[in-house]
């Protein structure tokens, strides 16, 4: 579909639709930048239906770009310039002769925590859907202001941009997500003329958030900011309280690349009332969470399918997404998360869920963040593994007898890593699989007796 900028944002030329440190573009005028730069990719080859990757940040050039191939009616697939050379090289390969269903808008790639991303393809419908749905959980209304705090290169950073367009609202592009920045333009600084202190949402993983509360030293949000979205990770309880006793307003929120981001959201009000709780599934969305705890879903947000045909197809018989994650609902509807189905070990017949050993293990002082998985084991089937980013006080004895009390002998780690930072993909997630791969690696850990 080609895409017109005014005609998506209800023709509100003189609103603001973009801020960056240089200036404040109106609709109307980013419009004619976005035309501008089309006709430029025109000139240069570029044709309705072509799959084009490219690689983007989340500023005003990488915003520009990828509307300018949408008004052509090419199909972006926005890379982070942050991947690694084989990362790139990887995903070129991939999409030089590729298989795109009709209908694709564009292309973007899974995550990768578990194993090798995927390339999904989401419809401009499936992006309707999916910022509507937003906009009637979370009440947007054209005077929000999001900053665009994650990659394009994600379906949150791509989504939230998608969804700023919709209500006709501002968005704040800033860049690569830097604290320091995050929080000064939080306060109003940073951008002359630009938005002060009304940004009022803004995206962020685990881990971004962590990092925020760290940098503000517990200094709340200003009163014209109305939500912190926080997604695309577990969002652990000691976070969320530490969250909530600083004054920030949290929304908590589950998705998939798949389902073209989020499957149900918590807002606010909820998450404080009844934290944990990732909320109702979506406007639309349809959720069925089977005996053993997996989780399926469906609905106009499904994306139409992966790209090319190498691995199993997204949708099962019904037209249903299997995420591939572990959760309930309760008795009013509202969906819990409680793991992914990879990330269950099972040792010496003993069922252990990860997001259990690893609440238990963050909830100590000493523990900055930490990723469990488990490991192949002869004698066990699996063994339980840890990687510790530890605080400067880290002693692991004590935390080990500290864990004991919390948790079954069976769940206690028996492969510990206590330096260095998790491995981490361009948006925060930490990525289990490397996690895996160093952990199951001789030398590369400390290993009890």
């Amino acid at each position: 579909m080609v895409v017109d900028v005014l005609s998506e944002a209800g023709g509100r030329r003189d609103a603001i639709a973009l801020i960056t440190s240089e200036a404040s573009l109106s609709y109307g005028v980013l419009q004619e930048v976005v035309d501008a730069r089309a006709e430029t990719l025109r000139s240069a080859g570029m044709r309705a239906g072509r799959i084009e990757p490219v690689e983007v940040e989340s500023d005003r050039d990488g915003i520009v770009e990828l509307l300018a191939l949408w008004r052509i009616g090419a199909v972006p697939v926005p890379l982070n310039p942050a991947l690694t050379k084989r990362e790139r090289d990887d995903a070129r390969t991939r999409l030089a002769d590729p298989t795109v269903p009709a209908g694709t808008q564009v292309v973007v790639w899974t995550s990768g925590t578990s194993g090798r991303p995927r390339g999904v393809a989401l419809s401009w419908a499936n992006l309707k859907e999916s910022a509507q749905g937003t906009a009637d959980r979370l009440a947007l209304t054209s005077d929000d202001v999001w900053l665009a705090s994650l990659s394009m290169a994600h379906v949150g950073g791509l989504a939230l941009v998608v969804r700023s367009l919709m209500v006709g609202g501002g968005l704040v592009a800033a860049g690569v997500f830097r604290t320091e920045v995050v929080s000064s333009l939080l306060d109003g600084d940073g951008f002359p003329g630009g938005p002060a202190g009304r940004i009022t949402h803004l995206s962020l993983v685990p881990t971004q958030l962590l990092r925020l509360l760290d940098h503000r030293a517990g200094t709340p949000p200003p009163d014209t900011f109305r939500c912190a979205l926080i997604g695309g990770a577990h969002a652990p309880a000691s976070l969320v309280d530490r969250a909530h006793g600083d004054g920030w307003p949290l929304g908590l929120t589950y998705g998939a690349t798949e389902m073209s981001s989020q499957i149900a959201t918590a807002p606010p009000a909820l998450t404080r009332s009844k934290p944990g709780t990732v909320g109702l599934p979506m406007p639309g969305v349809e959720l069925d969470v089977e005996p053993d705890g997996s989780i399926r879903t469906r609905g106009p947000t499904r994306a139409l399918g992966y790209l090319g045909d190498v691995g199993p197809p997204l949708a099962e018989a019904g037209g249903w997404y299997r995420t591939g994650d572990l959760g309930h609902m309760d008795a009013d509807g509202h969906l819990w998360i409680t793991g992914r189905r990879v990330d269950r070990i099972v040792s010496g017949g003993v069922t252990i869920d990860a997001v259990e050993v690893e609440e238990a293990l963050r909830s100590h002082a000493s523990v900055v963040d930490v990723c469990v998985v488990g490991l192949p084991d002869e004698e066990w089937g699996e063994r339980v593994a840890a990687w510790i980013e530890p605080a400067n006080d880290f002693d692991r004895g004590r935390l080990e007898a500290y864990l004991r009390g919390l948790v079954s002998p069976a769940k206690l780690p028996r492969v510990w890593r206590t330096e260095g930072q998790l491995p981490r993909n361009v948006n925060g997630k930490v990525n289990r699989a490397e996690v895996r791969a160093v952990l199951g690696g001789r030398g590369q850990a400390d290993r009890l007796g």
